[in-house]
């Protein structure tokens, strides 16, 4: 299941370098992770549990990057799986 496009926005931006992001999408609990560029690289969506780990699906971003540069040339989400620790 591909992202929805108001996501997919929120997620290309560049955030702060290697940090994890909680907050929440169309009622639903969303955590996401950068890279040390600050792109965000792993997405988990879900209902987030009282440990703070959510219960859902897992995202990861495949970045594709320009030679010799760190400017994004594509990139794309692909659903790992569940999560339900």
């Amino acid at each position: 299941m591909p992202l929805s496009t108001k996501l997919d926005k929120l997620l290309s931006k560049v955030y702060a370098p290697q940090e994890r992001y909680d907050s929440k999408y169309m009622g639903k609990d969303i955590t996401y992770i950068t890279n040390e560029f600050g792109e965000p690289v792993s997405l988990f969506i879900g209902k987030r549990r009282d440990d703070g780990e959510i219960a859902g699906e897992r995202y990861a971003r495949r970045i594709v990057r320009k030679p010799d540069s760190n400017e994004i040339l594509k990139s794309h989400w692909d659903l790992k799986g569940k999560t339900s620790r």
